[in-house]
């Protein structure tokens, strides 16, 4: 073993490690990846900053952008109305959703199709009489496992085709990927329909007047000569033991009190932290006479009472301390004047955070929620795990379901802006005709001029979103905002990353060993193998990165054979879109952990089953469509 691959195996190990750390984002480990293989002298400087312009990073960015376009038209929702079954039963309405999501992820953003599509499972699931999760995960799966089916369906395919194009090769075309991919989809989908969503387990039962999704966490006040007054912590408990709510903690006077004694009595104008389910908040309200946070600081914003009867009502986060929120308007004017009859214009939704979302990372108050947009975060639900911090001031993370209140305009501008999913069963988009037939022809057109070879992918698809900007099926002031770009820098900085353990020979000394060590030679068992590892890869890490890694190793396996390559880039393809084990392998999946309510370990009990049914499937495909 040389120096240089040493070095690159160390880098590369440590980038490994970091990814499956996560402390940091994907594309922050990338570019400490890569100035590490330029400063060890593995790349050059002048290449460095190649990889931005690579043809497979322009055309991700360029489908983003084109996958706004379907999105912001509506042309997505007619799309769904048309196909979707009215009254069919779970079996078919199932099949049909995960197939829409699948299509769809074709030729669009994964995460983009499953963000419009969330609505409808989950009226779906209400229409079922489902737990919502059981509809969120096949939508999820299939999403993914669409994805696989064309060149643009997901960035490992257009990586995997980048490294093909550098083996000399040349770049695989719109539909090569079709076939083993089509076959895969149709596989999965059906074991998802007939068998799957009944695996998935049922973590909370949703009705028709709502989205349930575990357990709020949510703070109410004591006002005065409220009946909670006087009583202890104990007594409070016992009232809401019947109710599956708890008090997590107590703040008095601006001071956090974590694990008071049961023995603490209750004062006026102390605020109570309880967890407790959606549907038992009101009941505890009225029981004990206590008072939505938030709902106390701004009239303006209170919840109608007959919604707080129905929907859940939660407690309050907002960007100002208890007692400055009265009467405050935003700087930009869209709250209604308080003389208005407010409670006409106000509604309750629930967002999902979407991986990625700029909101991560932030509180309430670090984005000053209630002053720049009027509304208010009234609970925030987080599966499996708890915390005493203030929701004005607690982190939200990707995944969270945020309970919100304010005028419906003003929580369309809060999602878009900051990446959310409305869950909420108002359409937030409105379609627009003329617009939904644009975005389609262009998308149309960009994927026939790619498909039928008239012009390089890249440029086909450029084509496409500067055609979408004259056009205004997206805005040109949107067009950046729609492109992923830690996505777009991960890819950019892996690939000088991966062509060092190129040049340097590093691929081919972990393709000899897994050739020699383990598959013994023989070339179905290694292509086997890099479907199995990839596969596993993607199941923590994210995956493009694990296509970006697996590519050279896949093509030293192959050489070191002398069979064909495509087989095994292939195998990488189909490996690196089937991450259904974790909430962490792929974007869909953690972005249906809060709304399903699930837990970290309840992916493999669907995900396993499908990649076995992955494996059996793809590997005989493999071989008959790309021959060794």
């Amino acid at each position: 073993m040389t120096s240089d691959q040493l070095l690159i195996l160390t880098i590369l190990g440590a980038t490994i490690g970091m990814f499956l750390w996560g402390r940091w984002r994907h594309d922050m480990v990338a570019i400490g990846a890569l100035l590490a293989c330029v400063l060890a002298g593995l790349v050059a400087s002048a290449d460095a900053f190649a990889g931005f312009g690579h043809p497979a990073v322009i055309t991700v960015a360029c489908v983003l952008v084109l996958s706004r376009g379907l999105q912001s038209s509506g042309a997505v929702d007619a799309l769904a109305r048309g196909i979707l079954p009215a009254n069919a039963g779970p079996t078919l309405s199932i099949a049909a959703l995960t197939a829409l999501g699948a299509f769809l992820s074709g030729f669009m953003n994964n995460v983009g199709a499953l963000a419009l599509l969330m609505p409808i499972a989950v009226q779906l699931a209400g229409r079922l009489d489902l737990p919502p999760g059981k509809v969120l995960m096949p939508l999820a799966f299939g999403s993914i496992l669409g994805g696989m089916t064309t060149l643009i369906g997901t960035p490992p395919n257009l990586v995997v085709s980048g490294f093909r194009q550098q083996n000399g090769t040349g770049t695989f075309a719109m539909f090569d990927f079709t076939p083993v991919g089509l076959v895969v989809a149709i596989a999965g989908i059906s074991l998802i329909a007939l068998i799957g969503w009944r695996l998935v387990p049922a973590r909370k039962q949703a009705g028709t007047e709502g989205f349930e999704a575990g357990a709020y966490l949510t703070e109410v006040r004591v006002p005065a000569n409220a009946k909670a007054a006087g009583m202890t912590l104990h007594e409070i408990n016992e009232v809401l033991a019947d109710t599956d709510a708890q008090v997590l903690g107590l703040v008095r006077n601006d001071v956090r009190i974590i694990a008071p004694s049961p023995g603490q009595r209750l004062r006026d104008n102390d605020i109570i932290i309880i967890e407790a389910d959606a549907a038992a908040l009101a009941q505890t309200l009225s029981r004990l006479g206590l008072q939505l946070e938030e709902a106390k600081q701004n009239p303006v914003h209170a919840i109608k009472e007959e919604e707080a009867q129905s929907d859940p009502p939660a407690q309050g986060g907002g960007d100002e301390p208890a007692g400055q929120g009265d009467g405050v308007q935003p700087s930009n004017g869209k709250v209604q004047s308080a003389q208005k009859d407010a409670a006409d214009e106000i509604i309750l939704m629930e967002l999902a955070v979407l991986p990625g979302s700029v909101l991560a990372g932030n509180s309430a108050s670090d984005i000053l929620l209630r002053t720049r947009y009027g509304i208010n975060l009234l609970a925030l639900s987080r599966q499996g795990q708890r915390t005493m911090a203030r929701l004005r001031t607690l982190n939200i993370r990707s995944g969270d379901l945020l309970l919100m209140q304010g005028p419906p305009e003003n929580l369309v501008d809060f999602a878009a802006t900051y990446g959310c999913v409305p869950l909420a069963q108002r359409e937030l988009r409105i379609p627009d005709k003329r617009k939904a037939i644009a975005a389609g022809t262009i998308m149309a057109a960009a994927v026939g001029g790619a498909a039928f070879g008239l012009l390089p992918a890249a440029i086909s698809f450029a084509g496409g979103v500067l055609a979408s900007m004259v056009l205004r099926t997206v805005p040109p002031r949107v067009a950046y905002d729609a492109v992923d770009w830690p996505v777009i820098v991960l890819l950019a900085a892996l690939i000088p990353v991966a062509g060092a353990m190129a040049t340097t020979g590093t691929a081919d000394l972990i393709a000899r060993f897994l050739l020699e060590g383990v598959a013994q030679g023989h070339a179905i068992l290694a292509l086997a193998l890099i479907l199995v590892v990839t596969m596993t890869l993607s199941d923590v890490m994210n995956n493009a990165a694990t296509a970006a890694v697996m590519c050279p190793i896949a093509i030293g396996t192959a050489a070191a054979l002398g069979v064909n390559a495509d087989s095994f880039l292939m195998a990488v393809a189909i490996g690196a879109s089937c991450a259904f084990l974790t909430p962490i392998g792929h974007q869909n999946n953690t972005l249906i952990l809060g709304p399903g309510g699930f837990h970290f370990g309840d992916y493999w009990r669907l995900g396993l089953p499908l990649e076995l049914a992955v494996v059996a499937v793809s590997l005989p495909m493999l071989l008959l469509v790309w021959p060794l």
